[in-house]
């Protein structure tokens, strides 16, 4: 005879294992541990898998669809992710972003209807010498996350490499394995830091080559992505965008992203290498800033012609699919979008991750309000961090400098010098928000903060300057005396930069570096990426460039090398050597050769393509 207490303490126990496991899935967490109730309710999903008629996937049913990928790497963690799920398409439902859910809920409301069948997997992290597991755990995903699985693995010996994998449980049906690697205690001596800088991947423009060759080289330590990771466009061609049309919702934003993440290059540097993202504008909307963007506005007239969605609305659809898709920690969202951190690399290096895009930014550049933007570029009110990010900004700047870290390096979506164009300055980058920057210089300089290094992505070309407070602090650009640091701007993985043939390209450059003091290297031409290696002594940025994206292939061309030594504060002299492959060379020469890395191979050719894009 069966009896009713037994079977309720069974049942019981069976919700409690299933809840544990939901609750290992950071996908399911609040992206704020001040604000729980931004969480999705574990145990009505959890009962809502016990009920009757609620079938389980078979492991046949099931694929790991856009491969693994590990991120933000602390110490003794890392934060795992991967897809597993019965298609590549993704849940169509809105409904975890509409209703009575918290602003910029990243997470599930409580009460919705979704699959009773969730799907178990299980993860295991080895040293990459050995097969033993030092970590390990059970989660489980459902179509709320949209089948994404996201896992912080601990217990991690520090600046250590490790291999890890995702089964289907009670199955033999595994996910590629992954390979990942932790950071470097705050206190340790470290020798040596190298990462590969991207940003600026648009699909249906070209290939992702940028992403495979730094893959197959192999030369980095992590990954640093600035931004512009997807597109919200249009774009058709051969590598149309999917959904074919600008996207609003939470499934267009879902679909997006898992079409990015099928490209075998994103996959293989996902794979390999532990990534640190912060997004720019286009994984929401061009142009963005905390009340719209050039293509969206607050208004009736902007609802009604862009869309049918509210900018807010809209940037809840964006920011959740982002943490669904990426593997990026869910830090502390004191008010609203936050993605600002820093991560302390040993006695080394501080890595300052800022967001000047969606957090809490004034008014930019809308296409067509570019005389007004003009007219209060100086305004002291204006931010492109808002007041609580640019004071923890400068208070992360003093605290490394204090603690004696060697290197502040900054991870920073849009270019920081002052550049003017030929048609004058740009009002969608710092240019737009002098007093910002003058507030940030101002405080390098009356605080004596040195080995300041700015990364940037954003335009699209390669800018290579020397960080400098013009008309307040002398300066002199040939020997690069009175500079405070250094900035390295990155070209796109993909975006289109200079359309035309490599020489009209090497004119431009030579215009901007002789219209601006700051500027020591430009160049407008080629796709890539960039490897900054970072010693206790120096500090050296290695451009690469991919012949074409028309086509996917692995090729991989080497265009100029800057090194800056630890306490000068500005490029070594003569900056790049005195020669470049590419672009122009302030006091140097400019040599083509076209001797290109083919990665796949490791063989050397002289290679030339007559189109860039596709």
């Amino acid at each position: 005879m069966f009896n009713p207490a037994i079977i309720s303490l069974a049942i019981g126990l069976l919700a409690t294992c299933v809840t544990a496991r939901f609750d290992g899935n950071l996908n399911y967490a609040s992206p704020s541990r001040r604000h729980s109730g931004l969480g999705i309710d574990v145990p009505h999903v959890s009962r809502r898998s016990l009920k009757r008629g609620a079938i389980a996937y078979e492991a046949d049913e099931l694929d790991f669809t856009h491969g693994v990928a590990s991120g933000d790497p602390y110490p003794d963690s890392v934060i795992l992710w991967t897809r597993v799920a019965p298609s590549l398409v993704s849940d169509t439902s809105n409904v975890t972003v509409e209703g009575p859910v918290p602003l910029y809920n990243h997470d599930t409301e409580t009460y919705i209807k979704a699959d009773p069948s969730p799907i178990c997997v299980e993860w295991t992290v080895s040293p990459s010498e050995s097969q033993d597991v030092v970590s390990s755990g059970e989660a489980y995903t459902t179509s709320d996350i949209d089948y994404t699985v996201k896992v912080e693995a601990s217990g991690l010996e520090p600046f250590t490499t490790y291999n890890y994998q995702f089964t289907i449980c009670g199955s033999d049906k595994t996910s590629p394995v992954g390979r990942t690697k932790t950071a470097p205690p705050a206190d340790s001596d470290v020798s040596e830091l190298k990462f590969a800088v991207f940003s600026c991947s648009n699909y249906p423009n070209g290939y992702f080559n940028a992403y495979g060759n730094a893959a197959r080289k192999d030369e980095q330590d992590y990954i640093l992505h600035l931004g512009d990771y997807i597109y919200e466009g249009n774009q058709g061609g051969e590598r149309a965008h999917a959904p074919p049309k600008y996207i609003f919702s939470l499934y267009d934003y879902r679909t997006r992203h898992g079409q990015y993440r099928s490209d075998p290059d994103l996959q293989l540097a996902s794979q390999n290498f532990a990534w640190i993202a912060t997004w720019d504008d286009h994984e929401v909307s061009n142009n963005g800033y905390r009340d719209g963007s050039s293509a969206l506005n607050n208004t009736e007239e902007s609802f009604l012609n862009d869309g049918g969605v509210s900018v807010d609305q809209r940037k809840m659809n964006a920011v959740r699919a982002y943490f669904e898709w990426m593997p990026i920690r869910q830090i502390d969202l004191d008010d609203n979008l936050r993605v600002w951190r820093s991560f302390q690399m040993g006695n080394l290096l501080d890595l300052i991750i800022l967001d000047t895009r969606n957090y809490d930014r004034s008014i930019t550049s809308l296409n067509w309000n570019d005389e007004y933007i003009d007219l209060i570029r100086n305004d002291a009110s204006r931010t492109l961090m808002g007041s609580h990010q640019e004071n923890w900004f400068y208070n992360q700047l003093s605290t490394s400098s204090n603690r004696g870290a060697t290197w502040r390096i900054i991870g920073n979506q849009i270019v920081f010098s002052h550049i003017v164009e030929s048609y004058g300055f740009g009002t969608d980058n710092w240019n737009g928000y002098m007093a910002n920057r003058n507030r940030t210089l101002k405080h390098l300089y009356e605080n004596n903060i040195s080995n300041t290094v700015f990364l940037a992505g954003d335009s699209h070309q390669n800018w290579v300057s020397d960080l400098v407070w013009l008309d307040e602090k002398p300066y002199d650009r040939e020997t690069g005396e009175g500079a405070i640091g250094v900035e390295f701007a990155g070209t796109a993985v993909s975006s289109t930069g200079f359309s035309g043939p490599i020489a009209p390209a090497r004119g431009e450059a030579s215009n901007r570096v002789g219209n601006n003091t700051v500027l020591q290297w430009q160049d407008g031409y080629y796709r890539g990426y960039f490897l900054l290696t970072v010693t206790p002594d120096a500090l050296e940025a290695r451009y690469y460039g991919s012949p074409s994206v028309a086509s996917r292939n692995s090729w991989d061309l080497p265009l100029a090398n800057f090194t800056v030594v630890a306490g000068e504060n500005r490029l070594a002299r003569p900056v790049a050597g005195g020669s470049v492959e590419a672009g122009f060379l302030r006091g140097g020469e400019t040599t083509p050769t076209n001797v290109t890395l083919n990665t796949d191979t490791g063989e050397w050719d002289i290679v030339g393509y007559n189109r860039m894009y596709i």
